[in-house]
């Protein structure tokens, strides 16, 4: 350390110093930020050390901050390419190429399907050679031309002393949407499909009832789209995880969600057979009408033995051709997946008890596991296959019923830190943090998710290969997708082992990369993209959506102007999806009650009095129905009395239909009166999370069924019809 001048002192223990401070900015690890109620807030050395650590960078003493600080500075230089070249369509860019000093060297991109070769232009630009140990590199620089093709396509660069290659990946300016939805607004329901079950369904929604209530809403209401949570796999052994925001894998599907009597396979089973089918289904669906909670763990179970039953069936030699191409399709990945879900069944989980040969996917002792496990290992791998059919007739059922969109997915932000994912793409996830959120007015501490999020550097690395395969798994049978917290895609909060979440910072990704890609594959698949961009997001982030091509998302309760008033209508964003609630506040008939506000003070999340809280939240429920009643679409002043809860839960939906926005989403909760929260933030097991079936007002259940024939669902769905 070097001497102190006369007067000046050491800094506090846990202050950052300047070195320390641009090693993370570096790394694009965030030194400071703005909180949600615009007050700066520095970042303590302990997390930004931590936050290094998980990137693999030695930060913990002044001479690893200075070594690392070399190695960030000259890592470009000792690379031929790029780890991974991202462009946009229709705008040039520049490339830059790293070769010994003086040596000559040329460069071409091979298209995706092998069609063609481009040879590039280099460009006349002179950059200062670097010395680098013995060696002296310069740097040359070659133009990416503005009209190559859409795709994943490979540059290569060769020179004396060898060549080199890295991906390239030319994106759309923007992803268009249909011209249906170009032309007027379009509407759909948001539904949380385990809630939404039928009297043929197991006690769990499921596929079957997703394509039936699709397509009524679009045959009897016109509605474009169904908006779903994320179906994503969660464990295949109890207890099963009830978030669907913390799967296991986001690739993969969880079968719990599969119509048993719908695979083909049924046809075939034995007398015997099907009637321990038939128990199973009796059994559970005996539940639908009692249970107050659902019980993913029971079903799964009774779904997983009939499962297995058909599994054992012979298949028709088409039927197996079609398997083998599903599998030659999804190859290691799903091959993975698979095995790891026979793992968990052998050893258990948390896979952190596990033998620690089994941690590596490539290992040889999981090599011979998987060889040993086979059997289950395939039973995983027809699972996704039936799946991936059942997620396919759903979609045509929703498309020909007259839907634009059909079926729009979601996609959690991050998995589970013991799940599939975390173990077959360890490299590319940052295992030694966790995704959160800071403070902000609805978790007035900070969040938690404890879930695993991408390392930014090492997705550059393989291409953004399992992103890729990720995103187009998942759009393959969807015509839309929701983001759920889009501003992953620009930067997420991270928060090392042992610190609050409000103890996290932000670490910042490629979001040009990641958006592009993003919308590459939305493209191929003529899906829609709506980000769900709530909370603290910087308005540039918006902006750059907006021009991408994807929609925001926008909630009455939230849109406010300057002076924190209700946003006139016709200010409302147009590319964006507008909904009164979301699943994180309870439905509109009890946040119009205040229940939210009861909820978090009855678990202790509130950080002031619970009058002052309440105040606030009626003074702007009673601003909102105002303005409904300025506007014309509640009434008037002269109206005698109060008009009731439906009339009020219209005319917020009516209040939508006067806004630019694009689409408009209707949460089903809202069209039959249900009252109870589907997830409140900031709880675990203190609140049951995922786990509320779809009920009225009075907590009765309700059925899909119940949906079609209710008068009340009728209405709501008309109310936005209409306008």
């Amino acid at each position: 350390m070097g001497d102190l001048h006369p007067g000046s002192e050491l800094p506090p223990p846990d202050v950052p110093s300047p070195e320390l401070i641009e090693l993370a900015r570096a790394h694009r690890v965030a030194t400071e930020f703005w909180d949600w109620r615009g007050a700066h807030r520095p970042v303590s050395r302990r997390t930004i050390v931590a936050a290094l650590g998980a990137l693999d960078v030695d930060a913990s003493t002044p001479d690893a901050i200075a070594s690392a600080r070399v190695d960030v500075d000259e890592r470009p230089w000792r690379r031929l390419l790029p780890a991974t070249v991202v462009m946009v369509s229709g705008t040039g860019a520049h490339l830059m190429v790293h070769v010994r000093h003086g040596d000559p060297v040329s460069v071409w991109a091979e298209l995706e399907d092998g069609s063609d070769r481009w040879s590039l232009p280099q460009v006349d630009r002179w950059v200062e050679p670097r010395r680098l140990g013995g060696d002296v590199v310069g740097e040359a620089t070659f133009w990416l031309p503005a009209d190559l093709p859409l795709g994943y396509h490979t540059l290569r660069a060769q020179h004396p002393g060898g060549e080199g290659t890295c991906p390239l990946v030319v994106t759309p300016a923007r992803l268009e949407l249909p011209a249906t939805l170009r032309e007027r607004q379009s509407w759909g329901f948001m539904i949380q499909l385990y809630s939404l079950r039928s009297r043929r369904s197991w006690a769990l929604g499921d596929v079957a009832d997703l394509g039936d209530f699709a397509a009524w809403s679009a045959a009897e209401h016109d509605a474009e789209f169904v908006l779903v949570n994320p179906l994503h796999a969660a464990e295949p052994v109890a207890p099963m995880e009830p978030s669907p925001y913390r799967p296991t894998s986001r690739r993969f599907a969880n079968p719990v969600y599969l119509r048993v009597e719908d695979v083909p396979e049924v046809a075939y089973l034995s007398s015997a057979d099907r009637a321990v089918v038939e128990e199973h289904a009796a059994a559970l669906r005996s539940l639908t009408l009692g249970a107050d909670t659902l019980d993913r763990d029971r079903v799964w179970s009774a779904k997983r033995t009939a499962l297995e039953l058909l599994h054992r069936q012979p298949r028709h030699e088409s039927r197996q051709r079609s398997f083998d191409a599903f599998r030659n399709r999804e190859r290691e990945g799903l091959r993975n997946f698979a095995t790891w879900c026979a793992l968990a069944e052998h050893f258990g989980l948390p896979s952190s008890t596990w033998p620690a040969d089994v941690h590596d996917p490539r290992s040889t002792c999981v090599a011979a596991l998987r060889d040993e496990l086979s059997d289950r290992v395939s039973f995983y791998e027809w699972l996704q296959w039936c799946l991936d059919e059942q997620l396919a007739a759903a979609q045509r059922a929703a498309t020909e019923a007259g839907m634009t969109i059909g079926v729009m997915h979601d996609l959690a932000v991050g998995v589970h830190p013991e799940g599939a994912d975390p173990w077959a793409l360890a490299s590319t996830l940052a295992n030694d943090v966790s995704v959160g959120a800071p403070p902000d007015a609805f978790n007035q501490l900070g969040q938690d998710w404890m879930m695993r999020p991408w390392r930014p550097d090492r997705l550059a690395e393989v291409g953004y290969a399992p992103y890729r395969d990720m995103m187009r798994t998942i759009l393959r049978n969807a015509g839309g997708l929701r983001i759920d917290h889009v501003i992953g895609l620009f930067r997420l909060w991270w928060v090392p082992p042992g610190c609050r979440p409000s103890e996290g910072t932000y670490v910042s990704y490629d979001h040009e990369a990641l958006v592009g890609i993003l919308v590459l594959e939305a493209h191929r698949a003529g899906a829609v993209v709506v980000g769900e961009d709530l909370g603290t997001v910087e308005p540039w982030t918006r902006d750059y959506l907006g021009q991408r091509g994807i929609l925001g998302t926008s909630v009455l309760w939230f849109e406010k102007d300057a002076a924190g008033e209700p946003l006139a209508p016709d200010e409302w964003r147009e590319m964006c999806l507008a909904t009164v609630t979301t699943h994180d506040l309870p439905p509109t008939a009890g946040y119009l009650a205040g229940e939210h506000i009861d909820l978090r003070e009855r678990l202790g999340l509130l950080t002031r009095p619970v009058d002052e809280e309440r105040r606030g939240d009626e003074a702007d429920r009673r601003a909102v129905l105002a303005e409904c009643r300025e506007l014309g679409v509640l009434g008037d002043d002269t109206t005698a009395t109060p008009l009731g809860e439906q009339a009020q839960i219209e005319a917020l939906h009516r209040l939508l239909t006067l806004t630019p926005a694009r689409l408009i989403g209707v949460s089903v909760a809202d069209a039959v009166g249900d009252r109870r929260t589907i997830n409140q933030p900031g709880t675990i097991d203190e609140y049951p999370n995922w786990r509320v079936p779809l009920a009225d007002g009075d907590g009765r259940p309700v059925l899909l069924e119940d949906v079609v024939a209710s008068e009340r669902a009728r209405s709501l769905a008309e109310t936005v019809r209409e306008r």
